[in-house]
């Protein structure tokens, strides 16, 4: 489902509001979450200009019948021109900045890659176009970190629906099983929830393969006594969630159960340290002081967690301060995982993850799974 009209035209205004400071007339779109964002157009391929005056979609036949549909629907992108692209999209790019009398353009210069760009300089300069190219750094990721009221909608929809899969795939946890199975359940479980997609490749980390965070399932059988680590998400109407649970096949051993207490309280101190005007750091900050105390800090090797929205990676970074990176403040409607961990080569590790979005007083856990130490 599209956002509606209005919510786009919110975004637009946020976009063009940079345009004085940044001084250009219009800004150059090419990664696709953003010009979902701009104008709920999905296709896998696609260029946006947003100029002051309107909004200039680049897209080729395969998409030139949904736009229309799109247009004639409540998700309507205002000001929207359609520029059929007949063969290239850089060439149909450069005929719509040569018929724009725009001076200066910006573009994303994390998405647009230097050959695109070197190839669109040489072009200007061969057609004597009056048009200059400014290098520019999250101008729509900026606005995306705050969700709006639909966004907050489809990422709360999306991150209830977890409960009944992760139900699903906890159920196929036993001995004697692969990883695949066990990843195979929760994917089939996403498609039955309702989830357009999975956010990423689902991960099923069994016995000695807990200890690697990033592991993806394979062909190892669960066995009695595994730790096992489950990070699963969908994708539904554009929108990720993200969660992860670990469980124990049959009773756990005693450190098993001391790693997992420690990032249990971990989990439980950052999400209890969320709240609006502090820096992301503090809530990575309160995890780490759980962990340094229980003598897993060593273990603890990555962020506390990431931004949530149309990509399942994004903007705001919840961990430590690193020199000259400014650290996010957390301000109300943005969306992260909290997913403190502990890693011990050769026997195992624990995450646990939730989805969380800030609130004037605290923070919503969007994802309701019981953390407690599962058994099979």
């Amino acid at each position: 489902m599209p956002a509606p009209s209005r919510y786009l035209s919110e975004r637009h205004a946020s976009v063009r509001g940079r345009f004085d400071e940044l001084e250009i007339d219009a800004f150059l779109v090419t990664h696709p979450a953003n010009i979902f964002y701009l104008s709920n157009h999905a296709g896998t391929a696609g260029i946006l200009v947003l100029a002051r005056d309107g909004v200039h979609l680049l897209a080729d036949f395969r998409y030139m019948e949904s736009v229309q549909r799109l247009q004639a629907s409540a998700g309507a992108c205002p000001g929207l021109k359609a520029w059929p692209v007949p063969a290239s999209y850089d060439e149909a790019l450069a005929s719509c900045l040569a018929a724009s009398g725009w001076a200066r353009v910006g573009f994303e210069a994390a998405h647009l890659s230097v050959a695109r760009y070197e190839w669109l300089l040489k072009t200007i300069e061969s057609r004597s176009l009056p048009l200059a190219l400014q290098a520019t750094e999250g101008v729509v990721e900026r606005p995306r970190t705050v969700k709006d009221d639909y966004e907050l909608d489809a990422i709360r929809t999306a991150a209830a629906r977890l409960t009944e899969v992760a139900a699903e795939g906890i159920a196929a946890v036993r001995a004697g099983v692969t990883e695949r199975h066990v990843a195979a359940a929760l994917e089939a479980g996403l498609r039955r929830a309702g989830f357009d997609r999975i956010a990423f490749d689902t991960i099923v980390a069994s016995g000695p393969h807990a200890a690697l965070p990033h592991y993806r399932a394979g062909d190892r059988r669960l066995e009695r006594g595994d730790l096992v680590v489950l990070d699963f998400g969908g994708v539904m109407d554009g929108y990720c969630c993200d969660l992860t649970r670990t469980v124990t096949v049959g009773p756990p051993a005693p450190e098993a159960t001391r790693i997992y207490e420690a990032v249990r309280d971990a989990q439980a101190a950052a999400i209890a340290a969320v709240r609006p005007g502090i820096p992301a750091s503090d809530v990575d900050a309160a995890a780490r002081a759980v962990l340094d105390a229980r003598g897993l800090g060593q273990a603890f090797g990555h962020g506390t967690g990431h931004g949530l929205g149309l990509e399942v990676h994004e903007d705001p970074r919840v961990g430590r301060p690193r020199p000259n990176v400014p650290t996010a403040v957390l301000q109300p409607g943005m969306v992260f995982t909290i997913e403190p961990g502990a890693y011990v080569t050769g026997f195992g590790g624990v995450r646990i993850e939730d989805d969380v979005v800030v609130t004037e007083r605290g923070c919503d856990v969007l994802t309701a799974v019981p953390s407690d130490l599962q058994i099979r």
